[in-house]
């Protein structure tokens, strides 16, 4: 499996935006990739996915504000995050499936990149 590093991360005012990025170590091309997050005391999160085929999925909370996007030559994802609220400070992680179209949890996660939105 590809290491993963996060970075982008940092600390906004309501409705702000961030870029958070992905770079893998090895190819990315065919594996579904995603955004998770975990804010204290929480559950981690499923933010977003992104098919090999650019399908994408959202989580209820983020949709509309939140757009997932890769960039295969360059073995990255991306996370825009626009109009951002206090409720999406987190801990964020990308991850890399082992198949094309659906997450599977079998790879590890990285150190992940905070996010901090104040009010």
């Amino acid at each position: 499996q590809a290491q993963l590093v996060e970075s982008g991360g940092g600390f906004v005012q309501a409705g702000g935006s961030l870029r958070l990025s992905c770079v893998a170590s090895g190819s990315i091309m065919f594996n579904a990739m995603a955004w998770y997050r975990q804010a204290p005391g929480q559950e981690r999160e499923l933010v977003a996915t992104i098919t090999s085929r650019r399908f994408t999925n959202y989580a209820e909370s983020v949709r509309g504000r939140f757009t997932i996007s890769r960039d295969n030559n360059k073995k990255t994802i991306y996370l825009q995050m626009n109009n951002l609220k206090p409720e999406d400070t987190a801990v964020y992680h990308c991850r890399q499936s082992t198949r094309s179209d659906v997450m599977d949890g079998l790879t590890s996660w990285g150190q992940g990149t905070q996010v901090t939105v104040s009010s």
